[in-house]
């Protein structure tokens, strides 16, 4: 086994909920050489046709990498693991969310304008992407490049929220330019957590923490539609208004320190992501690719914590 590779537990963790052939398209490869070669290039960051060969032909490691994005695969495999440690009562529900800026590199231009693909999975049913998908930018182009120019050069903006384990629950990517407001509700909807059992998928949270990019009506408004406890600091302009206009200002919102103080579990989980290198500088061309780079890190980290 390599530095980095699957090991005998992780891989039978994830073995029964990987696609199986359906007797019609031919054999897979085998799957977790495959794998291995996928996280070694989310690990290091090198080019795929620099793959070394014990992985097998690069090309196939880059076409089932793609594939698994476009079915689900990956997405479907981090939300297993985290039912697993659910179930065990291994999941700090005290979340946090923020957001991280990703430089791209300049091999991350030129992307093709063609949508992502839509396969028939190999003993599964045909799926389809939605432009508007929770979770994603709102331009119908999301998945050409999402990265924009910036103060600091062409970036991206990976927006995650991480229990208090420092373990990513969601992530989302946008242009660099995207305020963090703008995407709170994609990326709290988009925590679902399966039961092993029988039973709804869980998405409620015992309490959430963020900085002041997330003190604004609107998302204070949705914390209390679903009656999240939130601990997010008030602005000074926001405190400034409101004892301006005395007794019609209304009261402050609530602050606890001490639960504050866990906010910086996701910047944690932040640092934990941006240790693969394809992860902390952006090399795919694609917006759905780098998303499913991160969400591969992501499912490293759960396996291993």
């Amino acid at each position: 086994m390599g530095r980095g590779d699957l090991s005998d537990v992780e891989w039978e963790r994830l073995r029964p909920f990987l696609p199986v052939s359906n007797r019609r398209c031919g054999r897979w490869r085998d799957h977790r050489k495959v794998i291995d070669g996928i996280l070694h290039r989310v690990r290091t960051g090198l080019q795929w046709r620099d793959l070394p060969e014990r992985f097998g032909p690069w090309k196939t490691v880059y076409e089932r990498h793609r594939l698994w994005l476009g079915d689900g695969t990956w997405e479907r495999l981090l939300q297993q693991v985290q039912a697993e440690a659910d179930a065990a009562g291994g999941i700090d529900w005290d979340i946090s969310v923020d957001s991280t800026i990703v430089r791209a590199h300049q091999h991350a231009a030129g992307a093709r304008t063609d949508p992502p693909p839509t396969p028939s999975v190999k003993g599964g049913a045909q799926t389809e992407h939605q432009d508007e998908t929770p979770g994603r930018a709102s331009s119908p182009a999301w998945w050409r490049w999402c990265w924009r120019w910036s103060r600091g050069g062409f970036t991206t903006k990976l927006h995650l929220s991480a229990d208090g384990r420092c373990r990513p629950l969601s992530l989302v990517v946008t242009p660099g330019q995207r305020a963090d407001c703008t995407q709170f509700e994609p990326v709290l909807e988009k925590i679902c957590v399966p039961r092993l059992g029988q039973g709804r998928p869980r998405k409620k949270r015992d309490s959430l923490a963020a900085d002041k990019a997330y003190s604004n009506g609107t998302c204070r408004d949705y914390l209390r539609r679903r009656g999240i406890r939130h601990i997010i600091p008030e602005k000074s302009d926001s405190l400034a208004a409101r004892l301006r206009k005395g007794s019609r200002g209304g009261r402050p919102p609530g602050f606890d320190e001490e639960r504050y103080k866990k906010r910086n579990t996701v910047d944690r989980a932040t640092n934990r992501l941006k240790n693969a290198r394809a992860v902390a500088t952006r090399y795919d061309k694609r917006g759905y690719v780098f998303l499913g780079t991160a969400t591969a890190a992501a499912l490293v980290i759960w396996l291993r914590t």
